[in-house]
């Protein structure tokens, strides 16, 4: 499955939540909550069967960080593999994935534009040019925007942007010098995703 270009609203409309997490897309949410198309207003046909319920969660969770089927499903079987609570540790293999890491540090605004200005070599990781949006970020790494990368327009506002906004308690960020830690793995109970992923691990184990 190639990465998905369209309308991150429309996409957003169909899973129900607001994927690329901004105040736009949560308006537009408001005014049009429900499913786009010529029948999106119309109510389904009785209750969703038990599989539809947990597809959906595995969509909206693969969509929300911008992920295809097999790379998404190997992610979830090295979890799988890995001591603890599959769930949380799932998520929070999904969190240390570099783009999501710029997106939460503030130097982007969604995770699409994360994955861009990563590839794009405007990030460093300790010190170094890292242009793989996967890469997996560790406890103690120092994100920063690279010289040229400060120079840039979406950059600059989105960093006066963030310093109006609370970060993510497990990232410690220094926005004027454009750089950042990601200084411990989530709890659970810090990611406010509207997901349920028991349901996931359920869609994965049939």
């Amino acid at each position: 499955m190639g990465r998905f270009r369209g309308s991150i609203t429309k996409q957003s409309r169909r899973e129900g939540i607001n994927l690329a997490e901004t105040e736009k897309v949560q308006k537009y949410l408001d005014r049009r909550p429900y499913a786009p198309g010529q029948h999106g207003q119309r109510r389904g046909r009785g209750r969703p069967s038990d599989y539809s319920v947990r597809l959906r969660e595995k969509q909206k969770l693969a969509r929300l960080y911008g992920m295809g089927e097999k790379q998404f499903r190997n992610l979830f079987e090295e979890a799988a593999n890995v001591p603890g609570v599959t769930g949380t540790v799932f998520l929070q293999l999904l969190e240390r994935r570099l783009d999501n890491v710029v997106f939460r540090m503030g130097f982007a605004s969604t995770r699409r534009q994360a994955r861009q200005f990563v590839g794009h070599g405007h990030i460093m990781v300790n010190g170094k040019k890292v242009d793989i949006a996967s890469y997996r970020v560790k406890i103690g790494d120092e994100i920063s925007v690279s010289e040229l990368g400060r120079k840039i327009g979406f950059i600059q506002e989105n960093m006066e942007a963030q310093k109006r906004r609370r970060v993510s308690p497990w990232v410690e960020l220094d926005a004027e010098n454009f750089k950042g830690t990601f200084s411990r793995l989530p709890a659970r109970e810090d990611l406010a995703l509207p997901i349920n992923e028991n349901f996931i691990i359920e869609y994965y184990s049939r």
